[in-house]
Formats: structure tokens, sequence, C-alpha cells
């Protein structure tokens, strides 16, 4: 499985992005995927996780109720809309597939199995 992480740029505190993971290889659709990011010179964490039976949800207290995540299996896609963004967002954003179990979250790094590149996010004030 490929996992190819879009949509990073700069915005301004306030502002809007949405970010797409497209996978490739096999679908995803059975998997959980999850998203995590990594701000300079901090370690990488926990975002937003979704199933792959049902699409339940999990979040970052740090990103409730500002960050969505979802996902299109028709497309082997998953989004993570962030809005109200704040500097403290500034990362580099990853997505990852968790092949264990489809109906169960997961926000431990070493339980994802495949990860894409990673885009970066940077968040003016």
């Amino acid at each position: 499985v490929q996992l190819q992480a879009s949509g990073g740029g700069l915005v301004q505190a306030g502002g809007s992005l949405r970010l797409s993971c497209v996978a490739s290889g096999r679908t995803v659709s059975s998997y959980a995927m999850g998203w995590f990011r990594q701000a300079p010179g901090k370690e990488r964490e926990f975002v937003a996780a979704i199933t792959g039976t049902f699409g339940i949800t999990s979040y970052a207290d740090s990103v409730k109720g500002r960050f969505t995540i979802s996902r299109d299996n028709a497309k082997n896609t998953v989004y993570l809309q962030m809005n109200s963004l704040k500097p403290e967002d500034t990362a580099v954003y990853y997505c990852a597939a968790d092949t264990r179990v489809p109906y169960r979250t997961s926000r431990i790094l070493n339980e994802y199995t495949y990860w894409g590149q990673g885009t970066l996010v940077t968040v003016s004030s």
C-alpha cells in the first residue's frame, strides 16, 4: 500500500485547509486510517483516526471541534478538514493505515503499518 498525502500549504490563523490521503496498491476500505503530525523539534503525535467499519472517528483533544476526518472508500481516499487553524497547528501532517482491525482506532504510531510521505501545513499568526 502506498499513501500519498496532499493539500498542505500556508494559511493565516483562523483559516481552513483540507488534506487528502490517496491510497494505491490495494483498497484500504477495511483499514482504520489515521492522521498524525510532527512539528519542528517535537515528536510525531496523533491527530485523528477513522475506522474502516462504520466510520467511527477519534480526535486529539487539541483539534476536537476544529478538525474532521472522513473517508471516501470509492476513491480510496481519507480527508482531514481543518478549520479555525492556529499557529500551533503548524507541522508536517502524515496519513497512515492500521491494518490490524477495521472497527477500532488507535492513537499509537507503532500500530500503523503504512505511512504517507507527509504534507506541510504552516499557519501564520
